[in-house]
């Protein structure tokens, strides 16, 4: 546009052409009104501190005339006409182009953002440090792109097979869920842990069972989840993504439990811990699994989620002691008869408690005390990414 107005403004029709680009459709780079005073002054030999002097301006609105920093407004407009002996309407429509233009790129810049910001939990991202923020959309976008792996916003991320435990629907992994799964790979791929062999994994669920009894034995479990073959991490939730673990393999012989920890209850990490545990000693996680596991109704889960969460709870407390413990206590569950139970089962008494909740023996509001904190215990041994730890980004 710029040599356009030029070559016009010499031929004398630089009015009815500047007309002509404002029907235009805006161009990929517009230029202030003020290249074409430079123009000017330099055909003439004037200096800024001339055409102050000529249209009774200061020298500093000439220079931010120039610079673009100062609209031409219509009596800037009128006295520019007549110093250089054009239409004021020639310095109007450039104007209004220049501006417009300049409007136009901020739109795009924002439609832009807006489909970036639709493939992924993007302020999440930049906030713990997963990816770089960058104001100018081409940059965001490829920080965005190489977290996820994909090659253009029109493409789906190849979603990480794994099983999960989660509060949200089956048949669908959600933006936040995949670039957490992602998260989760690039810390457990930093990992050391021997390769996976059934004899060796089930010598170290056999190891946990002495850390039951005390919250303080969690921090032991990262290195006998490791001796046993599988590789532990944690990683704070991201908002919505409604995520308790998940269990998936790096390869044949290195499965990986992560865990969210976004409840901070001793018996919640048991049973999240074990449910995943199950999933690697059914096989699981090799093909994608969407499942949930519901606060309120259980019919509906698949299989195998069934089958994770009986492990589980078998594992932490011998179902038919608890069913004659049930039978012989209830409903009548004191805080000393839990805690004789807890006793002979020789595990934290939270993690019984936890089954009867879970089971509609005890209302979830009772007795809540016995459920011990435990995320800052786990936190500090096993590799963490959030709750205050920021890792730095492994992309």
């Amino acid at each position: 546009m710029r040599e356009v107005c030029r070559h016009l403004f010499r031929n004398g029709a630089l009015i009815l052409r500047a007309e002509v680009v404002m029907k235009q459709s805006y161009p990929a780079e517009v230029f202030p009104p003020g290249d074409t005073i430079l123009e000017q002054l330099q055909a003439r030999d004037w200096t800024q501190s001339d055409l102050a002097v000529i249209i009774g301006r200061s020298d500093k609105v000439v220079n931010d005339l120039i610079k673009g920093r100062k609209s031409i407004d219509p009596k800037i407009a009128m006295a520019l006409a007549a110093a250089f002996g054009t239409s004021p309407d020639l310095w109007l429509n450039l104007e209004s182009t220049y501006r417009l233009g300049q409007t136009q790129l901020k739109v795009d810049d924002i439609a832009h953002r807006a489909q970036i910001y639709s493939k992924a939990p993007v302020k999440e991202m930049i906030r713990r440090h997963w990816i770089e923020d960058s104001r100018n959309p081409e940059v965001l976008e490829n920080n965005v792109r190489s977290y996820l792996g994909i090659e253009s916003l029109k493409d789906d991320p190849m979603i990480l097979p794994h099983a999960a435990r989660k509060s949200s629907p089956y048949d669908e992994v959600s933006p936040a869920q995949t670039v957490w799964l992602i998260r989760a790979r690039q810390l457990a791929e930093r990992l050391v842990a021997k390769p996976f062999a059934s004899g060796r994994f089930r010598k170290s669920l056999d190891n946990l069972r002495p850390l039951l009894r005390h919250p303080e034995e969690i921090r032991m479990v990262p290195n006998v989840l490791a001796e046993g073959g599988v590789r532990l991490v944690v990683v704070e939730s991201l908002k919505g993504a409604k995520l308790d673990g998940a269990c998936f393999w790096i390869d044949p012989k290195s499965p990986v439990v992560a865990l969210s920890m976004r409840y901070d209850r001793i018996d919640y990490f048991w049973h999240t811990l074990m449910h995943e545990l199950g999933h690697i000693h059914h096989g699981d996680g090799f093909s994608v699994d969407k499942d949930v596991m519901p606060r309120e109704e259980h019919s509906d889960r698949p299989e195998n989620e069934r089958q994770a969460d009986a492990f589980a709870v078998s594992k932490l407390v011998s179902q038919e002691n608890l069913d004659d413990f049930i039978l012989r206590v209830g409903p009548l569950y004191s805080k000393q008869r839990l805690l004789g139970f807890a006793n002979v089962e020789q595990v934290h008494p939270g993690i019984v408690l936890g089954q009867l909740h879970y089971r509609g023996e005890i209302a979830y509001s009772q007795n809540r005390p016995l459920l011990a904190k435990v995320r800052s215990i786990i936190t500090t041994s096993a590799l963490t990414d959030g709750f205050g730890t920021m890792l730095p980004a492994f992309v």
